[in-house]
């Protein structure tokens, strides 16, 4: 049977991730990368040390299953989308940081693009809104403030990357492919996703070269071939946003079909075929995947603080040891005790877009133990769900009672019971955490022709655990009336509650 190795290239980590043909996950290596915190606000990871894991993982998993790793129809990739990294063209080597999408250093450039009329314009084109979450801002920052940058990228001695596109260029060795996939592309800020390509104007009003960005092509097709001394050369071919590889995964292939993702940061996204949707207010439009031409669009809404909520406890608090505890901790219990937290670290995303908003945690008494609060971090993770599905739900018209759920946090069943609850949907939890690996392999098994329809895909063995909703009417309005208390108080850096105190 044939295998795929699949790269996730995350926010947190780098995994490979070894499949059969049929989806089976065979075996799985993983190294943590640093985050890098200059100053408040402010989020980096640096790119060659992602670049030597991506080899150490790769060589792990070869070393372990030579015949099958050198054997794979092919490498795919899945990574952490609206991170972006400029790198020397000769090298390859990054010439700064990368620059994680939980950064917000791009805040002025994006007030003053919003403030100066463009939203709407940016809004119709890439189905974004204008916020520092998505690349263009942080590109804007590095060209402005790093110096001789922008002159590298004018004169081409420098290219632009998603992280996708970066490993890609040195994966590829001499023949330096410099190509990305459309799902990456369409999260710049830089890119039509009505006429599937770049656009000049955007790029003007970001200040970015346009001859520094990748190609952009569709994930299944060829983007050349490993050439890097002690691994196979295997063609590359299964390159997807993390996101959009985990909706692939799940099989979300038909309109109204939906998935979140619970990871660092959540990801809502519903397919709405290939009709471009008009624009929305606080939830954005994505490019699900384009394949043969055609593109199949989803609405997204992005939840900045997920798991990195309980990292948070755990790394800077030191409340916990680890995120694996915070369950126990949860239903140590009977309820949060009135304890809300709201995780607005970067500020808050889909659907308040607040930049300003501000982490807090409120409704607490000397009765209050780190239990509660444990529980009140899990809790805000099914609240923000909530948010952005019941403005999904407006903006496309229809409701959506069942949830596909994946990623490393559907591991705790506390929390999935009570994201079922909390959005009255079924939420169908993957056995396979690593979906959006998976993802990346599905397409990548398409493009090289081990498997040649969506049909074919769909009909593969799945294994899911099912919560169903189960919360009183009375106790669910009055948790949500309280999470609701709880936003107002830190919305607009908290001056509406100031004001009124």
């Amino acid at each position: 049977m044939k295998t795929v190795l699949a790269i996730d290239q995350s926010t947190s980590a780098t995994k490979a991730v070894l499949f059969d043909a049929d989806g089976t996950l065979h075996d799985r290596t993983s190294l943590d990368h640093r985050q890098i915190y200059p100053q408040p606000g402010w989020v980096e990871h640096d790119a060659e040390e992602i670049w030597d894991n991506v080899l150490g993982v790769m060589k792990a998993i070869a070393g372990k299953h030579p015949d099958k790793v050198s054997g794979a129809a092919c490498l795919s990739i899945a990574n952490q989308r609206e991170t972006i990294v400029v790198f020397d063209r000769e090298t390859g080597k990054p010439l700064h940081h990368a620059i994680v999408w939980q950064c917000r250093r791009g805040d002025a450039i994006c007030r003053e693009l919003t403030e100066a009329g463009h939203a709407e314009e940016v809004r119709r084109k890439t189905g974004l809104v204008i916020d520092t979450y998505f690349s263009a801002s942080k590109l804007r920052w590095l060209i402005e403030n790093v110096p001789g940058l922008g002159a590298k990228l004018e004169s081409g001695e420098a290219l632009i990357g998603t992280i996708d596109s970066y490993l890609i260029y040195r994966l590829t060795g001499d023949a330096r492919v410099h190509a990305t996939d459309y799902t990456n592309a369409s999260r710049t800020l830089l890119f039509d996703i009505g006429r599937l390509c770049w656009d000049k104007e955007l790029a003007a009003m970001f200040g970015v070269p346009m001859a520094a960005v990748p190609e952009v092509r569709e994930s299944a097709a060829s983007f050349g071939e490993v050439s890097v001394e002690g691994l196979p050369p295997l063609p590359i071919r299964g390159v997807m946003g993390d996101s959009q590889a985990s909706l692939f995964a799940q099989r979300c292939f038909e309109p109204g079909m939906a998935k979140v993702t619970f990871g660092t940061g959540s990801s809502i996204l519903c397919n709405v075929g290939g009709t471009l949707p008009e624009p929305r207010d606080s939830i954005v439009t994505a490019l699900a995947w384009v394949r043969d031409g055609r593109p199949v669009y989803a609405l997204e809404g992005i939840i900045n603080y997920s798991a990195a909520t309980v990292a948070w406890l755990v790394d800077q608090l030191g409340l916990i040891e680890s995120a694996e505890e915070s369950e126990a901790f949860a239903t140590a219990v009977p309820d949060n005790g009135g304890v809300y937290f709201v995780p607005a670290f970067s500020g808050l995303s889909a659907p308040h877009w607040d930049p300003s908003a501000r982490a807090a945690i409120v409704g607490m008494t000397a009765h209050s133990t780190k239990n509660h609060v444990v529980r009140a971090a899990l809790e805000s993770i099914a609240y923000q769900v909530r948010d952005v599905l019941e403005a999904m739900e407006k903006d496309a018209g229809s409701r959506v009672d069942r949830l596909q759920a994946d990623g490393g946090p559907t591991r705790n069943r506390f929390l999935m019971q009570f994201t079922a609850n909390m959005t009255g949907a079924r939420l169908s939890v993957s056995e396979i955490a690593e979906s959006s690996a998976l993802g990346a392999a599905m397409t990548g098994m398409l493009g090289s022709g081990v498997h040649a329809s969506l049909e074919a895909l769909a009909g593969l063995p799945r294994e899911s655990l099912e919560f169903e909703p189960g919360m009183e009417a009375s106790e669910l309005e009055r948790l949500w009336a309280g999470w609701q208390k709880a936003i107002s108080q830190v919305m607009h850096g908290g001056t509406e509650t100031n004001a009124s105190e």
